[in-house]
């Protein structure tokens, strides 16, 4: 099949076993997906076969307008697709890499099945690896139990050793569940001590249709009752501001919270990295075993089926109308409250799929998290405005430490530039040149 260059960057989210896992997470929500695939009567049948594997890896290089091709394998539980197929994913990815174009792989894992040979073929590789754990013992074992009920800590951290012991790169992804949520430092803590640098903290918001529907999707402003599990709204903004405040404090440039790292370039002014927090989305997509694409990883479901890749170029139904029009929605749906709201740019109504509650005023489609967001994007206003200021003035963000640490309490304008950057008076000379020679020569 002739591939079809996109026109813009693309993700896609690739699920080789579909929602087949070893463990049986109480809160999640992909386990029930096993009911989309009515066909399918054994592990076994959600496996990706040979020529899907083939075709999503042609695809996926030859469609990219970027010179760097990502993959990116998750589940259910990628590896139990076992080590075969992930060397026979990387044999092709060299296959059809032309010169000029690298290959970077990233897999998500529970991290319970790995073990030499694994962590030496990710190390070996360059996989970016990513561990679910949720926490300390107590709090990561309150809902990550196996098919039996057992607690899973023990072997995650197993897992966790092997790849520490073959150098394989790690970052963690927290699920915020409600009970988690009041324990923000305990948490982050406990990251670092295991030697977490990059983490990532994903709010749990499951909605009831989901939990007692298995192809439920989400409706897009249509009031709901969460899942007991889920995280209350306040408690997820205090969560995140109360640890932004110990790593603004020490943290920043040594370790790097996603969350964080996104609002910094959103407010020196850059498009946002992650499609949470865009003014549209669209451009992050959901590969199933099948080869059919979806919208979304968060709307696996038949409305939001685009094609299947043995069909259809990948390409052409990630730049298709009805890609655009999911993407456009998010912008075109936003209520006028978060409209006129004065974090708006550094949020956007967050992910669509949580936009399931009305606002003050009744109109629909105002995201459950919102007073989280509200909370936690002004608790971080002033540094974040430090910090951008350091950026726009070619100089590192890691200085917020040292201003804040000196109890200062400066005005953005009041950041000089960097020695070499453009002076701000609008001269065209460096600033050490400029209005920064005073400083330079010790006056």
């Amino acid at each position: 099949m002739d591939s079809v260059k996109t026109k813009l960057p693309f993700h896609i989210l690739a699920k080789p076993i579909g929602p087949i896992c070893n463990l049986d997470c109480q809160y999640c929500f992909y386990l029930r997906k096993e009911a989309m695939f009515p066909d399918h009567h054994a592990a076994s049948d959600f496996r990706m076969n040979d020529r899907t594997l083939e075709a999503f890896v042609q695809q996926n290089i030859e469609s990219s307008p970027r010179s760097q091709i990502d993959f990116a394998w998750q589940g259910g539980e990628p590896t139990l697709m076992g080590l075969d197929f992930f060397r026979r994913a990387v044999e092709l990815q060299k296959r059809y890499c032309p010169e000029g174009k690298t290959i970077t792989n990233a897999i998500q894992t529970n991290g319970t099945l790995l073990n030499d040979e694994w962590g030496e073929f990710l190390a070996k590789h360059k996989f970016l690896v990513g561990i679910s754990i949720d926490g300390p013992r107590e709090l990561h074992d309150r809902y990550r139990v196996d098919r039996g009920g057992r607690p899973t800590f023990d072997r995650v951290m197993q897992g966790l050793a092997v790849l520490k012991k073959h150098g394989a790169e790690f970052n963690t992804l927290t699920v915020v569940h409600r009970e988690l949520a009041h324990h923000p430092l305990e948490v982050y803590d406990f990251l670092l001590e295991i030697g977490s640098r990059y983490l990532q903290f994903i709010p749990l918001v499951e909605r009831l249709e989901q939990t007692q529907s298995p192809t439920a999707i989400p409706i897009l402003g249509q009031d709901a009752g969460v899942a007991p599990w889920s995280v209350e709204p306040l408690s997820f903004g205090i969560f995140l501001s109360d640890i932004f405040d110990r790593w603004v404090s020490r943290d920043v440039g040594r370790v790097f919270v996603q969350t964080f790292d996104v609002q910094v370039g959103i407010w020196a002014g850059y498009p946002s990295m992650l499609c949470l927090f865009g003014d549209t989305c669209g451009r992050a997509l959901a590969i199933e075993h099948t080869g059919d694409l979806y919208s979304c990883d968060h709307f696996v479901s038949p409305p939001y089926r685009l094609g299947n890749i043995l069909d259809e170029p990948m390409g052409k139904m990630v730049d298709g109308a009805q890609q655009q029009k999911f993407g456009n929605d998010k912008r075109d749906t936003l209520p006028q409250y978060c409209r006129s709201c004065e974090v708006r740019f550094a949020c956007n109504g967050e992910c669509p799929k949580n936009r399931f509650i009305s606002t003050p005023d009744g109109e629909p489609g105002l995201n459950y998290l919102c007073a989280g967001y509200k909370h936690f994007l002004n608790h971080i206003r002033p540094e974040m405005e430090i910090m951008a200021a350091l950026i726009k003035n070619g100089r590192s963000a890691a200085e917020v430490m040292q201003i804040c640490k000196a109890g200062k309490t400066l005005a953005p304008q009041d950041i000089t530039p960097a020695r070499n950057r453009p002076c701000r008076c609008g001269s065209g000379k460096k600033f050490k040149h400029c209005c920064g020679s005073g400083e330079a020569s010790g006056n």
